[in-house]
């Protein structure tokens, strides 16, 4: 299986990509501005995920006609800021990287799995969309329009073997949660029913699933611990 990462330098897609490596994959990803390791740099490509000349160039250097892919959408950004004083395009770069950037990779990625027939797209979501949280308007947005463009999909592709589907994640000990104050951990880690961080095992399993699963599709799975 060829299995294509987006966002793979560090936080989630880093994780996954070590992971699919050691379980047998081809694994190919890309970075932007952080650089990889030295092991991993051969496998890497640095890809302006907002460029969309890019991102095809990427995807037509890595896939050969008859490989069956998987495309894993990990990258993205955040802007922290409540709506009246939000800088407009500051709000819209988070837009294009953690939605348009995921339809670039999409929509470079389908020719190849429609020729084939064959395709598993998995994007990451969050339950940020799902609740209220204030400040997060952009994040919210850009995470929650994913749903209707995966839906839409799904059902363009359903009858070519190609699924794609969302995984809704909460909070992890992985990715953006660095960024957290100690403070606000501790409050986010009492609102969760399970009173901890997510294992980012269960990521893993999550995205096995969706790449074994043939009529899982236009779904967004919940993986958040009971917090809703």
């Amino acid at each position: 299986m060829k299995v294509l990462i987006t966002g793979a330098s560090r936080g989630i897609g880093l994780f996954l990509m070590r992971k699919l490596m050691a379980a047998g994959h081809q694994v190919q990803g890309i970075y932007n501005a952080t650089e990889p390791d030295e092991i991993l740099k051969s496998f890497m490509s640095k890809v302006d995920i907002t460029d969309e000349n890019q991102v095809a160039s990427w995807v037509a250097s890595v896939l050969k006609p008859s490989d069956q892919v998987v495309l894993i959408n990990c990258a993205g950004t955040n802007y922290n800021a409540f709506a009246h004083k939000a800088n407009v395009e500051k709000w819209k770069q988070v837009i294009d990287i953690n939605l348009i950037g995921p339809f670039r990779a999409i929509n470079a990625v389908l020719p190849f799995m429609r020729e084939i027939g064959f395709g598993r797209i998995i994007n990451f979501s969050s339950v940020v969309a799902q609740k209220g949280i204030p400040g997060t308007s952009a994040y919210a947005a850009s995470k929650a329009a994913l749903w209707g463009m995966t839906k839409s999909i799904a059902v363009e592709n359903a009858s070519k073997r190609i699924t794609i589907n969302n995984l809704n994640l909460g909070y992890f000990d992985i990715g953006m949660i660095k960024d957290v104050p100690e403070e606000m951990l501790s409050v986010i880690k009492k609102s969760i029913p399970q009173q901890k961080l997510g294992d980012s095992e269960n990521i893993l399993e999550a995205v096995n699933f969706l790449i074994n699963a043939d009529y899982v599709t236009g779904s967004s799975i919940d993986v958040n611990g009971g917090f809703f």
